[in-house]
């Protein structure tokens, strides 16, 4: 159904359980005009009456009783599930929307001990790179990475970044200095930041003609480096796990501070849970915990 009969299938809906246009109205604190040209436009639609109109009111008429039968247990259902998100909320759930490389490779490990802390909060966790919405139906918190300013959020700094290069043992074997990384095959995602600004800083012209695989997801390319494929520039706060078992290893040259940081960010309109500060006071103890050059074995 078009999204634009929904108001005219609601007034209907409401009509139909009244069997009269003015109480309708009051409930949907519409005129009873309205709620009749609502009901006229699902009619013209639908090509049937779905009410006998007279002196003393209206009644629903064979089609109508369907209509109104279908419409009932499917409004019914939906108002259901908003009751069960609502009830979420009040019963100290918490939606988190994350970036899929930042949950998998910093966040989850650390979860455990914020749900030891707060036993009582029950989290959900989108992992997206796209900008949800924090409405009413949106998630409590974000944790996203860029320069801190979203229209309608208030965001919260959590901690900064660097790149530096990495690959597994194997590839690295083959890199005495620097100039040595552009021999190498490599690994590049989608951030705005990447080898090009790398090779300047470290004075080596950049390699226009090797060989550049792409991979979107930070915490893919990780993974692929460790098989080899390539050397990676990575996020020092993302590679942490992987240069701690060795899968990875530090190549040389500089490590480069990144312009784009990891924010917390919230409503602006909408003031967070108590489950939802309880998550902020934590994530920030942790945040400001982690060392930002993690230590390499």
């Amino acid at each position: 159904m078009r999204s634009a009969l929904l108001p005219a299938l609601a007034a209907f809906a409401s009509a139909a359980r009244h069997q009269n246009f003015a109480h309708a109205a009051e409930e949907l604190h519409l005129t009873a005009s309205a709620v009749s040209h609502h009901v006229r436009k699902l009619e013209t639609a639908l090509g049937v009456s779905l009410f006998q109109r007279h002196a003393r009111g209206v009644a629903l008429t064979p089609e109508g009783r369907l209509l109104a039968d279908a419409a009932g247990s499917a409004l019914a259902e939906v108002e259901s599930v908003l009751d069960s998100l609502r009830q979420h909320r009040r019963d100290n759930g918490l939606r988190l929307s994350v970036l899929p490389s930042l949950a998998a490779n910093w966040l989850t490990p650390r979860l455990r001990r914020f749900i030891d802390a707060h036993p009582t909060v029950r989290l959900s966790i989108d992992t997206d790179r796209s900008l949800v919405r924090f409405d009413e139906g949106g998630p409590d918190l974000g944790l996203r990475y860029g320069l801190g300013q979203w229209p309608g959020l208030t965001s919260r700094f959590l901690m900064d970044d660097s790149l530096q290069p990495l690959a597994s043992p194997e590839l690295a074997s083959r890199v005495q200095a620097a100039e040595d990384v552009a021999d190498l095959p490599l690994l590049t995602d989608i951030a705005p930041e990447g080898w090009r600004e790398w090779f300047r800083a470290a004075g080596v012209r950049y390699p226009r003609g090797g060989t550049m695989h792409t991979i979107s997801d930070s915490a893919d390319g990780l993974n692929a480096a460790a098989t080899g494929l390539g050397a990676v520039l990575a996020r020092t706060r993302l590679a942490a796990a992987h240069l701690a078992d060795g899968r990875l290893v530090r190549l040389p040259g500089p490590e480069l501070p990144t312009r784009y940081a990891y924010y917390l960010v919230h409503s602006a309109h909408r003031p967070p849970s108590a489950a939802a500060l309880a998550f902020i006071g934590w994530i920030e103890r942790e945040a400001y915990s982690t060392p930002t050059n993690p230590p390499v074995w």
